[in-house]
């Protein structure tokens, strides 16, 4: 464990400044403050506060509304408090941005803060902080996002290949062979993993894999009102969303354009919202357990702070069967 000395030596400078520096004293300058914490961080010291036990976490939270009951990162941190306050710890709500992780390092905001160890939340694969997480030594869980090779960090989510399967499943039952996918750019781990899913269970169940039965666009209104035509003109009779968000804003645009759900095309979200229920249709979608979700991300946390390196933790999904899916045009229901 490196000591103030060992910062004071790396740097050349006293063993009064780095105590400064660590305790934010307001007699040295900004740049001296932020060269003992960057070193400090560098060097593996441990903050007075994790030396005393004070048992703090934190959940960082990137494009994810948290305040609002049963929205979806809501419950997951309800879920992370529910273990672990009763363990004693401390759990702090950070509302985090990409120019936030430019400001400061992952590994100094930590230190500063006194953190012993944090789950994020929301965060792409664009955010600054994740190629620090590839070398960071700080116990890190990340929800949808997964970092190779560091045993410091694990992930939790939802087996998005299994959800995949049973949806694509459920519309090869209903008598759908061509199969689309509506999903935001590639820029998030798990975005990637749904739209390689898609792949995976469209060839596991023998069904034709085409690019123009895929659509990748960024803002959801404007992708639906773009790809669900050309989905249709392909001759698509389904199709498949990463998000529900997505699949309930193609549920407005077919009823925009007098497209029949699901006489004229089924849907399939995934993520299970609350909204999803009291959609028109309601939708059927992939059910990910929120609350189970956080408490997964502490139970992660745990095994890190005690040495146990996992990878990931991947819940088992289900298929809420809604009105959205019914048999191909042309296939009288059962």
């Amino acid at each position: 464990m490196a000591t103030i000395n060992d910062i004071a030596a790396k740097l050349g400078v006293s063993k009064g400044t780095v105590s400064k520096g660590l305790n934010n004293a307001r007699d040295i300058s900004e740049e001296m403050r932020k060269k003992i914490l960057e070193t400090a961080v560098e060097l593996g010291y441990v903050s007075k506060h994790l030396q005393k036990k004070e048992k703090k976490l934190c959940i960082l939270v990137e494009n994810m509304e948290i305040h609002t009951p049963n929205q979806f990162g809501h419950d997951i941190v309800l879920g992370f408090k529910q273990m672990a306050e009763p363990d004693g710890w401390t759990v702090d709500i950070v509302p985090i941005d990409i120019e936030f992780q430019r400001g400061i390092p992952y590994g100094v905001f930590m230190l500063e803060h006194g953190y012993h160890a944090s789950f994020l939340l929301g965060l792409t694969l664009l955010d600054p902080w994740m190629k620090e997480f590839r070398i960071s030594n700080i116990p890190t869980v990340l929800y949808d996002n997964y970092i190779k090779g560091n045993p410091y960090i694990a992930s939790v989510g939802c087996d998005s290949q299994e959800g995949f399967e049973l949806s694509v499943k459920h519309l090869k039952e209903l008598g759908h062979k061509k199969i689309g996918l509506i999903s935001g750019p590639l820029e998030s781990y798990i975005l990637k993993a749904r739209y390689n899913a898609y792949l995976n269970a469209m060839e596991k169940y023998g069904l034709e894999l085409n690019d123009n039965y895929i659509g990748l666009g960024y803002y959801v209104n404007d992708s639906t009102k773009k790809y669900i035509p050309m989905l249709l003109k392909e001759g698509v009779t389904a199709i498949l969303f990463s998000h529900d968000i997505r699949a309930i804003s193609a549920i407005t645009e077919c009823n925009d354009r007098g497209i029949r759900i699901p006489e004229d095309l089924s849907i399939v979200g995934f993520d299970d919202l609350p909204m999803t229920a009291h959609t028109l249709p309601p939708l059927t979608t992939i059910h990910q357990d929120r609350i189970a979700l956080g408490k997964c991300g502490f139970y992660a946390l745990s095994c890190l702070l005690n040495h146990v390196t996992i990878g990931s933790i991947l819940l088992r999904p289900t298929l809420v069967v809604r009105n959205s899916t019914g048999p191909v045009p042309g296939k009288p229901a059962r």
